[in-house]
């Protein structure tokens, strides 16, 4: 199996690297772990429809196209903590131990937002007539009558590394130069994450523990939080993620809520 990132293409300018990757794996033309860095990037993706904007050249901007033909579908979420771990690897040898995960896969340092990760995937549904239907970013639980495939992910990915300067709508932006004063090689920076990934990634394969790295760093555990559900705004205890990806509080009551439920409120 090819390393991941030892394809990597440079991309002067582009809408989105998830799209230029899902794309490219759509024609047959991308192998497991090519990956893609972008200079710029006019159209980027983040979780829940959400805008990344990025100053170009100043960060790291990468989608790696995956095919995990080894991981069960309804184990999505494990792929989404290798990715993330790899994320907070990466990030942690140069801003120590005060980086975060917070739930999901963004990652964070002190209380500020230094990356996320944000992972598509392509399932093919196999109709009970034996029609052959594509589905974008199918999410384990759907109900529908065929039988599901996942034929491959695009993880991409966006750190900030040079970027001081942010649009005055983001709440709490840092960079690994606002922390660590010193200017930084994107493109090189881009290949250990690479790395980082090709080792988590190794480790999923494997059946290691990445839940338990995974609650290890994980963003305010043990701590007190506001939390939002719909018109509903609460105070919560983090506790810890499950094997499924839900995020385990303690309300007074212990109470699960899947990705999408609830909302971080933080100052």
């Amino acid at each position: 199996m090819i390393s991941i990132g030892k394809n990597l293409t440079i991309l002067e300018s582009v809408d989105s690297t998830n799209n230029y990757a899902m794309a490219a794996a759509r024609a047959g033309l991308a192998k497991h772990g090519d990956a893609f860095f972008a200079m710029e990037q006019v159209k980027g993706k983040g979780q829940r429809e959400k805008g990344w904007v990025t100053e170009p050249g100043a960060n790291i901007i990468m989608s790696v196209v995956l095919y995990p033909s080894t991981v069960q579908l309804q184990q999505q979420f494990l792929l989404s903590m290798a990715v993330a771990l790899a994320a907070h690897d990466f990030f942690s040898c140069y801003g120590g131990d005060e980086t975060k995960i917070k739930w999901p896969n963004d990652i964070y340092w002190r209380d500020r937002k230094a990356g996320g990760v944000l992972i598509e995937n392509q399932i093919s549904v196999v109709s009970s007539s034996g029609f052959l239907v594509p589905c974008l970013d199918f999410q384990p639980g759907t109900k529908n009558s065929g039988t599901e495939n996942w034929k491959y992910a695009i993880a991409g990915t966006g750190i900030n590394i040079n970027q001081t300067i942010f649009p005055g709508n983001l709440l709490n932006p840092v960079s690994l130069k606002q922390i660590t004063g010193k200017e930084w090689n994107v493109i090189e920076l881009a290949k250990e994450l690479c790395g980082c990934l090709q080792k988590r990634y190794d480790q999923l394969l494997i059946n290691y523990d990445l839940l338990n790295d995974y609650n290890s760093c994980l963003y305010k555990q043990h701590e007190t939080v506001g939390l939002k559900k719909g018109s509903r705004v609460f105070e919560a205890v983090i506790k810890s993620v499950n094997a499924s990806g839900q995020l385990l509080v303690n309300t007074g009551i212990e109470e699960e809520f899947n990705f999408g439920e609830v909302e971080w409120v933080l100052g």
